[in-house]
């Protein structure tokens, strides 16, 4: 990931020079963290640049920020449309798209609402997060000691910048770890996903994935696979997994935005499976970059159009 001094950004309606999007310091989001965002991706395909699921993925912002009593200023209309001028203004065929939703600068109190609501999309060029052996060899992950979300804390299923301290918490362990990747539980004991990412699990050839119950956001990407899945005539079965299913899997995957379709080929050191990609992963993922690339059809409408970039 690599930032450009020369890059655009959309800051409340218009469009600004990267060095001039910026902040100040008592901006309410940076002291409690009152945001809410999104990660999106648009991609090279073959009929010109797409932008996948960006309807719901804007449709999520908004869900968000209604769960937070936030109140944009712009309807979702128009912030869809900022994400297509940005990526326009910047010239990007393929990038990683983050609009966000903060409160801004009027005071410090805990209560956040007499804050505005101020708007920004930013969008950067990005590679595969773990780099083409990620997606083809998999990677290695363990179970965190740190668990997700407790029901009634922070709402799990908002996309929220306060939700994401838990995240980091968890990725710096893995790392430090020598893991790629970690899997969180919820307070239960119950599998979860990754820092930022859902999990899927294969067992005799049935797909699982915990539910909305195991304090999950509930990816954007996940509603992909399960849909994709079941296109391919797998079963899908969203449910409470316990930890120890984790080890008796044929197969595992997460799924993301930015990790897209990425194997896991151990867990805490235990081998999943063979140790490979395994072949409804593979599936999956043939599944998934065939769309987005322009090779499949897109059956289920999930990609738009960056005008400025298409060529058909």
């Amino acid at each position: 990931m690599a930032f450009s001094d020369s890059g655009k950004v959309w800051m409340n309606g218009s469009i600004v020079e990267w060095k001039n999007a910026t902040v100040h310091v008592a901006t309410h989001a940076l002291h409690y963290g009152t945001a809410i965002f999104e990660g999106i991706r648009a991609y090279e395909s073959k009929g010109g640049s797409v932008v996948y699921r960006l309807r719901e993925h804007m449709r999520r912002l908004y869900d968000s920020c209604r769960v937070y009593r936030m109140e944009p200023q712009w309807p979702v209309e128009t912030l869809s449309a900022a994400v297509l001028e940005t990526i326009r203004a910047n010239g990007f065929k393929s990038c990683y798209i983050r609009p966000l939703l903060y409160r801004g600068l009027e005071q410090l109190g805990l209560d956040p609402r007499p804050c505005p609501v101020d708007a920004t999309v930013i969008v950067w060029e990005w590679k595969d997060m773990f780099g083409a052996d990620g997606l083809t060899k998999g990677i290695d992950v363990g179970v965190s000691s740190w668990n997700r979300l407790a029901p009634n804390t922070l709402p799990a299923m908002a996309k929220a910048s306060a939700n994401y301290a838990n995240s980091a918490l968890i990725k710096m362990q893995a790392a430090l770890d020598g893991y790629g990747e970690a899997i969180a539980l919820d307070e239960s004991g119950l599998v979860s996903e990754g820092s930022g990412q859902n999990l899927f699990l294969v067992r005799d050839n049935v797909v699982y994935t915990p539910s909305i119950s195991s304090s999950i956001l509930q990816g954007i990407t996940r509603d992909s696979v399960i849909v994709m899945a079941r296109d391919l005539g797998y079963e899908v079965r969203e449910v409470p997994i316990p930890r120890e299913f984790l080890y008796l899997a044929d197969e595992a995957f997460f799924c993301g935005t930015a990790v897209e379709v990425t194997p896991v080929r151990s867990i805490d050191k235990i081998t999943v499976g063979s140790g490979t990609r395994g072949p409804v992963t593979a599936a999956i993922q043939r599944q998934f970059f065939g769309i987005i690339k322009g090779e499949l059809p897109d059956t289920h409408r999930w990609l738009t159009p960056v005008p400025a970039l298409a060529t058909r």
